[in-house]
């Protein structure tokens, strides 16, 4: 009966002291608005209680894209290579305003995002720059996006949980400061979507740029149950965005999305395939540090190629004659450090991981594999070479022939 009690005041504790312990959840909504006629973007994060926010300290990169700052509270704009603008907002409703310009091109000539008359290709991650958060304790920060479109655009696409027509839900766990990242597009689109597994997938590019999304679709479902198979995080939504020239012809991954060009075929003549080496990176999310990006590079390439030769679509002659041409392209490549690789690089990293999955298959009768080393590698905030080396050893449960070597100094 005293046990009874007990239990009766400790449920009635738990239930008036558990408000308490709850975040208090403040409202962060950002507010787009696309402006065609001046290649720019307005943007408006407006805090529901400025209170929650003792600072944000943001990395506006060499300054020049952003413009016409405005805020409620104290702003402090330091200009340079590395200008940096801190926001303290004011105690109630706060709200910081901007201008940032949308089209940048890189040295070639070519555009890595672009706003047209009747469209604009962006990425979420140049609206709203990178900040430093310093918040009360206790706060959590419930952040929304809307867009507003120019007369005649028809919609607006991107990789977070749609909750109205031009609104979305931002919120990345692996993050304090949640913010819309990943690629964006709006205007006048085509588009094509797929339920894969967990995943809603749409392909979406606007009306005349020649995408092949039903290609895209099509190459996706085909390598799907390998992916599921391969790498355990399933995003609720993926957003595969292209264009045409003048953009850059590449491929790149974003937060849950990918920006393909049109032109290039999706599996080349060499047997890779752009759109599974970017949805690889875009799905693993390996951040490598010191002087280690053959890491994640390496293995978006190496996964790439494979996911392709699981799923039936390469032959072992065609495997056999893509080793030949990376082992040609790699050839007199010293050393795989470096804090950004050259094709090369990549191509001898790719060699040294087959090698690696060999030893391991080898050394564990066939229980063990890369993919071992993969899904582990996934797990850590960071990695670089050596923590490589120690995660592949203790899959294998012994040393590494195939790391004991100088392209790893």
């Amino acid at each position: 009966m005293a046990e009874g009690l007990r239990r009766t005041l400790v449920l009635g504790w738990l239930a008036l002291s558990g408000p308490l312990w709850a975040a208090q959840k403040v409202d962060l909504d950002y507010h787009v608005h696309l402006l065609p006629k001046s290649d720019q973007a307005e943007v408006r994060l407006t805090l529901a209680r400025g209170s929650a926010v003792r600072s944000l300290d943001f990395d506006l990169g060499d300054g020049s894209r952003y413009s016409d700052f405005k805020a409620d509270g104290k702003w402090q704009l330091t200009s340079g290579q590395e200008a940096r603008g801190v926001w303290q907002p004011g105690p109630d409703k706060a709200s910081l305003s901007y201008r940032v310009r949308i089209s940048h091109e890189r040295k070639s000539g070519a555009f890595e995002t672009r706003m047209t008359p009747g469209w604009a290709l962006l990425r979420g991650d140049d609206l709203v720059p990178a900040a430093r958060l310093d918040q009360q304790d206790g706060v959590e920060l419930v952040a929304r996006l809307e867009v507003a479109l120019p007369d005649g655009w028809k919609s607006v696409e991107t990789p977070w949980p749609r909750i109205g027509k031009q609104r979305f839900r931002i919120d990345n766990p692996s993050r304090l400061f949640d913010r819309p990242t990943g690629w964006i597009l709006a205007g006048k689109l085509g588009s094509r979507r797929a339920r894969l597994g967990e995943t809603e997938v749409t392909v979406a590019s606007p009306q005349g740029q020649g995408l092949r999304r039903m290609d895209v679709l099509t190459l996706l479902t085909f390598v799907w149950p390998q992916v599921q198979a391969l790498i355990p995080r399933h995003p609720p939504k993926l957003l595969i965005v292209g264009a045409a020239d003048p953009f850059w012809r590449g491929a790149q991954a974003g937060h849950e999305s990918i920006y393909l060009h049109s032109r290039p075929p999706l599996v080349s003549e060499r047997g890779n395939s752009p759109l599974l080496r970017e949805l690889v990176q875009a799905l693993v999310r390996i951040n490598d540090s010191e002087r280690s990006d053959w890491i994640s590079e390496g293995l978006a390439e190496y996964y790439g190629v494979e996911l392709l030769r699981r799923a039936g679509g390469m032959s072992d002659d065609r495997y056999q004659a893509l080793n030949e041409r990376l082992a040609r392209d790699s050839k007199g490549v010293a050393t795989l450090r470096g804090e950004q690789v050259k094709p090369a690089t990549v191509a001898r990293a790719v060699l040294l991981l087959q090698e690696l999955d060999r030893e391991i298959r080898l050394k564990t009768r066939n229980k063990r594999s890369l993919d071992d080393v993969l899904q582990a590698a996934m797990r850590l905030e960071t990695i670089d070479t050596e923590e490589f080396v120690q995660l592949s050893e203790n899959i294998l449960g012994a040393g590494s022939t195939v790391l004991d070597t100088r392209l790893l100094q």
